[in-house]
């Protein structure tokens, strides 16, 4: 069964603070990977959320910035298979460089079984937010212990 359209979605979670306010560097970012067509629209919902949003061709891209949470929410839908989803992702997750990253692909107009439905999610975290967590439950058991 041939798919209608895909869609990526990420969730950025403790972006660097120094990047998360760079808008023109984020529009840069979009227009690399997808060159200049998706003409990126721009809005501040209130003075903690930022949205920016372009359609192409075939397809568009939406992303929602949270100041003060440093989240990104990231919404990419494409009408044909192609890496742009994914490199746009990389590029994404390179420039805010967040400690954890949730991505989720839906297949888009798929009308095969039921079972096929559930999306593919992955969760990834930094390095150095697995060093912090591993640290704290060290010293929660050493705490523990001593009691």
């Amino acid at each position: 069964m041939k798919i209608l359209a895909r869609q990526l979605t990420l969730d950025l979670y403790n972006c660097n603070e120094k990047r998360i306010f760079d808008l023109e560097a984020v529009k840069a970012a979009v227009n690399g990977v997808f060159g200049t067509e998706p003409s990126i629209m721009s809005t501040s919902l209130d003075s903690e959320h930022y949205a920016l949003v372009g359609a192409f061709k075939e397809g568009h891209i939406a992303i929602h910035i949270y100041f003060t949470l440093r989240y990104v929410a990231v919404d990419i839908f494409t009408c044909h298979e192609s890496e742009e989803s994914e490199e746009l992702a990389k590029v994404l997750r390179q420039y805010f460089q967040p400690e954890k990253i949730k991505s989720t692909f839906l297949k888009r107009g798929d009308f095969g079984l039921e079972k096929d439905i559930m999306p593919k999610i992955i969760t990834r975290v930094a390095p150095l937010r697995k060093v912090r967590n591993v640290s704290a439950n060290v010293v929660k058991k050493l705490i523990r212990r001593g009691n």
